[in-house]
């Protein structure tokens, strides 16, 4: 299975792609406001709004030989400890080895935000070599789960 913690994520379209070819099933989870895929091996999860509550029901189900994919630190780590394999839609993997240092990552950048204000930045484009790279990572995740 692929959990996709879908708001805002830019890979939904390569997710169903990989997976109708290899023939898994993906269960893209939101607040709403994502269109239905007619793709008949993706199903749509609304969960409730409010923070975190798409990343909590993914947690609670993601397993061993499941694959997520998020940008959310703290659900990716979450995901890990559950047995899951996690993709980043930048192509990058966390795993045992990383994650910790990913969380550690990001909140020491959340504490720089928050002593200064006036502190700019955000994420760089996202690219077509991302895209590749997305691609070919949840090949091998999948292949390894």
């Amino acid at each position: 299975m692929i959990y996709v913690d879908a708001d805002a994520c830019p890979v939904r379209a390569e997710v169903e792609a990989v997976a109708g070819r290899r023939g898994v099933e993906v269960r893209m989870v939101s607040n709403g406001g994502i269109r239905p895929s007619p793709a008949p091996h993706v199903e749509m999860v609304y969960v409730s709004e409010g923070a975190d509550e798409a990343d909590k029901w993914i947690a609670e189900r993601a397993g061993p030989g499941d694959v997520v994919v998020t940008t959310d630190i703290p659900l990716a780590a979450r995901a890990v400890e559950g047995g899951a394999r996690v993709v980043k839609p930048d192509g990058s993997i966390l795993t045992e080895k990383n994650v910790g240092n990913a969380l550690a990552t990001r909140d020491l950048m959340a504490d720089l935000r928050a002593a200064d204000p006036f502190r700019q930045g955000g994420a760089k484009p996202f690219t077509k070599a991302d895209r590749s790279r997305f691609r070919e990572a949840l090949d091998r995740a999948l292949r390894g789960a």
